[in-house]
């Protein structure tokens, strides 16, 4: 195996971190399994174990990815998801700050086209869902009006993101 050092802390044109090719079929490895020993991962990508931890801190530090239990919402107790699309009058940040702060808004996306934020919101049921979009979500300043989305069915839940063009 060998002894590759740790991902670079070059930068892209964006600012993000880059990562290389063997970072990111780590990455791979840790989305099919985020319980993945670092062994099984490391002969999977050519890499000692040493190696793949060392490489893996240093994504979770720079913030490329995060290890986290992802759960089924309705497994749970939440019956009810949905994207909203928000309309913001003025600045965009403080209305998509304030609402990341909103536990049950799941994604915050500030976004081109009709509307100036998308948030992913899950609740207990429709009622919960309503109380959300009245009074937590139309009720914040700079929030001109909304459009809301239910999901019915769930198809796929995370997109990887590690494929490169």
């Amino acid at each position: 195996m060998q002894s590759e050092p740790v991902a670079r802390d070059s930068k892209n044109a964006n600012g993000t971190p880059a990562i290389d090719a063997v970072s990111l079929a780590i990455i791979e490895q840790l989305q099919e399994d985020g319980r993945r020993p670092y062994g099984a991962i490391g002969k999977a990508v050519g890499l000692s174990e040493a190696a793949v931890r060392q490489r893996v801190q240093k994504l979770l530090d720079q913030g490329v990815m995060q290890i986290v239990a992802v759960t089924d919402p309705l497994t749970v107790g939440f019956l009810r998801q949905a994207m909203v699309g928000i309309r913001v009058d003025g600045d965009v940040e403080p209305v998509a700050d304030a609402l990341s702060e909103i536990e049950e808004v799941g994604h915050v996306v500030v976004t081109a086209g009709s509307f100036d934020l998308l948030v992913e919101i899950v609740c207990e049921d429709d009622e919960h869902l309503l109380e959300m979009i009245t009074k937590r979500v139309r009720s914040l300043p700079g929030v001109r009006s909304t459009e809301s989305f239910v999901y019915l069915k769930l198809r796929k839940q995370y997109a990887r993101g590690t494929r490169q063009p």
